[in-house]
Formats: structure tokens, C-alpha cells, sequence
């Protein structure tokens, strides 16, 4: 099994409704594949401030295990940011 972290970006054209939210967690939550998530809120840099990559364009993360990959990314054609002409970002998590 491998696992995943998805960062949803804050770059939608249109906001997404709340029917929509829960319409695709019901979604995620019956695939198998979910695992869990939050939105993201203040955010503090601890070191080097001047050379940090700003972060403040992501505004949430989900993480899915799977077999394969393509579930995934099947699911996440019904991702509401993906809908109102946003991106989200999928990251394989090395294994350890």
C-alpha cells in the first residue's frame, strides 16, 4: 500500500459549496482510500524566514493510501477546487 498526501491549493475561480465539500468526502470516505485531512490555518516559520518558499497558497491537505495510484486520481476529478478551475497537488510519501 502506498501513501499519499494531497495539498489543495487556494486558487479556485469560484468558491465551492459546502454540498459540494460534503458531496465529495462522502465520496472519498466510501472509496476506502481516504484517511483523513484538514484545512491548514495561521502559519509560523521557525528558522531561515528569508528563505523560505511561502506556503500560504496551500490551503488544506488529504491523505489516501492505495494500490494504485489512478483510484486516486480518478476520485480527485470530483475534488471541488479541481471543479471550480483550481489544482491540488498528489505527493507519493517515500516509505521508511
Amino acid at each position: 500500500m502506498t501513501q499519499y498526501i494531497l495539498f489543495i491549493q487556494d486558487n479556485t475561480e469560484s468558491d465551492p459549496t459546502l454540498a459540494e465539500w460534503g458531496e465529495f468526502l462522502d465520496a472519498a470516505r466510501q472509496s476506502g482510500l481516504f484517511k483523513g485531512g484538514s484545512a491548514i490555518g495561521e502559519r509560523i516559520t521557525i528558522g531561515n524566514a528569508e528563505t523560505a518558499k511561502p506556503s500560504d497558497h496551500i490551503g488544506g491537505y488529504m491523505r489516501f493510501d492505495a494500490e494504485d495510484r489512478q483510484e486516486i486520481l480518478d476520485l480527485l476529478q470530483r475534488h471541488p477546487v479541481v471543479i471550480h478551475g483550481g489544482s491540488v497537488e498528489l505527493c507519493e510519501m517515500p516509505r521508511s
